[in-house]
């Protein structure tokens, strides 16, 4: 079985001369990252059919706009942005401060 992975040898001289090589492997890097969005999008559903079952739907809070004009609609939902803003900066300040 073939895999297609883009390899790159990187050759450098580390402390007193010696040569070392490091394999970068960017395959493997595009997976983890695409396995980590999967399960941050799946931890959302999960968050929003909580919320919903609470009765708060998103997308419908007081203070997002909703224009009805005949064929005419438009939406903006505001607060729900700014809600989710605060939340995802919370949690990213959180994040960051635990790793340091």
């Amino acid at each position: 079985m073939t895999t297609f992975c883009a390899e790159y040898k990187i050759t450098t001289r580390g402390p007193w001369g010696k040569i070392k090589s490091v394999r970068l492997d960017l395959m493997s890097e595009t997976a983890k990252y695409i396995i980590i969005i999967g399960f941050l999008l799946v931890i959302a559903g999960g968050v929003m059919v909580f919320l919903e079952k609470l009765g708060i739907r998103l997308g419908s809070l007081p203070g997002d706009v909703k224009l009805r004009h005949g064929n005419f609609r438009f939406y903006f939902p505001i607060a729900t942005s700014i809600l989710i803003s605060v939340v995802l900066t919370v949690l990213l300040n959180l994040i960051l401060r635990a790793r340091k």
